[in-house]
């Protein structure tokens, strides 16, 4: 096997992407996957030894990781880590290899003929098209027959069986577990202290009491925008943590009532002022309600701030063009890591069937800061004790009854104190032609991985 530009893949890479993705300095966003590790053995040009520093049950995610070439990456360690002209041309081992890039619009790749597989790939050329919206990206597919494939399509129920009459495509519809959900802001995202908006040393000034979270939480009619939004492609639920089975917790429910709202609001002394908005101690119920541009979530965002009308809050809508909204560019104010608002809805893949990363958002090592260039995973800057001692007793639990109890108790934690709002799970959506073959999606796969499989029937 040999990197795109022929140099040979050996175990030295290997040893390198976890010097390099261990560095805080670099802030890679897998950053605690790799500080798991000891250290990496080089045992001799094709084989390594991972020494952890401590038991760890989901001792395979730092294998299931990105590898990285030393000899392109070397000049960028630490703080220069986000100048690496690698970056946005990579350099890989995979069946196609980079030809060009355009932020927002197109990525071009041509056949590497010197793929490890043989009499793989199929295609000579893959043309990746991104920047538009979900829609267009599953009429492309599924009426025009112009691209051979659309991911995540996150798009009305009834939108999406409309275009598939078109007779080019269909909708592979699989279960999935990935939360779409909506995070409150525990910190100031309109105060700054030291150059800095959302920090830790600026509580939010009313979000910070539970009674208003509470309240935001009964005013969220998941059955509605299940029903007349989602359809088939998604469920209501209580839980941030959907799967697998044995992790989601039994000890939660969802409810919808304005008239609940009210009655907490009002019993925590929050008052209906002449404009009908509530307020106390001078603070007014008045949010900045975010999420990308999207047909769903903008529907999703009319039918709350109605309800959250009907009791006296008043949420203002922002809607970010996408490829803005889930950058990783730390001079970008509008992405979801900065969270420059009050509330925002997104979606999060869990990616791997262990939860362990993925319920790491929630500690406070993982806060969003200025310091970490916004690329902790701890967006609402919330922080508890109790939860943090869970997680580190989940990392290093062997018997998988106990570490399953954990988790569950991890997710009531935030369910219940209102640190985010779970709407629905999402199952997997994508949009493939009817002449496409060897592909294979499930809840845990980059649907991408079997690329060099895919192929087209005449």
């Amino acid at each position: 096997m040999t990197w795109h530009d022929g140099r040979p893949f050996t175990a030295d890479d290997v040893v390198f992407t976890w010097e390099y993705a261990a560095d805080p300095a670099a802030a890679a966003t897998s950053l605690g996957v790799f500080q798991e590790l000891e250290r990496v053995e080089k045992l001799s040009d094709h084989a390594v030894r991972f020494v952890f520093k401590k038991p760890t049950p989901f001792w395979a995610e730092p294998a299931v990781s990105s590898v990285l070439p030393r000899h392109v990456f070397q000049p960028y360690r630490g703080d220069k880590a986000r100048e690496a002209p690698a970056n946005l041309k990579p350099v890989g081992t995979g069946a196609y290899k980079y030809v060009d890039f355009k932020a927002g619009d197109t990525l071009r790749a041509e056949i590497n003929p010197h793929y490890h597989v043989v009499n793989r790939p199929f295609f000579d050329t893959v043309e990746l098209k991104g920047g538009g919206d979900a829609v267009s990206a599953a009429r492309a597919v599924l009426q025009t027959g112009e691209y051979d494939y659309a991911w995540n399509m996150l798009v009305e129920d009834d939108v999406l069986q409309r275009l598939e009459q078109g007779g080019r495509g269909r909708a592979i519809i699989f279960s999935g577990v990935s939360p779409e959900f909506i995070q409150c802001n525990f910190s100031d995202p309109w105060r700054e202290i030291d150059g800095e908006r959302s920090s830790l040393k600026a509580p939010h000034p009313f979000l910070s009491d539970p009674a208003v979270r509470a309240a935001l939480n009964v005013l969220v009619d998941r059955g509605t925008i299940q029903e007349q939004i989602y359809g088939r492609l998604a469920a209501a639920t209580p839980n941030f943590l959907n799967g697998p089975a044995r992790f989601v917790s039994p000890n939660t429910r969802w409810e919808f009532s304005v008239d609940r709202a009210n009655q907490i609001l009002e019993a925590a002394g929050w008052r209906r002022g002449p404009d009908g908005v509530r307020a106390k101690d001078g603070k007014r119920l008045k949010m900045v309600f975010q999420t990308s541009v999207n047909g769903p979530r903008q529907k999703t965002q009319q039918i709350i701030k109605q309800a959250c009308a009907r009791a006296g809050i008043e949420l203002e809508l922002k809607a970010v063009v996408a490829s803005a909204f889930f950058s990783a560019d730390p001079g970008n104010p509008d992405t979801f890591n900065h969270f420059y608002a009050d509330l925002q809805m997104l979606n999060f893949n869990q990616g791997v069937p262990d939860p362990q990363r993925f319920m790491e958002q929630f500690t406070s090592w993982r806060v969003a800061t200025r310091e970490n260039k916004w690329s902790g995973q701890n967006k609402t800057r919330w922080r508890n004790d109790e939860y943090d001692r869970l997680w580190k007793a989940a990392d290093t639990e062997m018997d998988a009854v106990k570490r399953a109890a954990l988790f569950i108790r991890m997710n009531d934690l935030v369910t219940q104190n209102v640190v985010v709002i779970p709407i629905l799970r999402r199952n997997g959506v994508d949009a493939v032609s009817r002449r496409l073959r060897g592909y294979e999606f499930h809840a845990w796969a980059n649907q991408l991985g079997t690329l060099p499989f895919w192929q087209r029937e005449n």
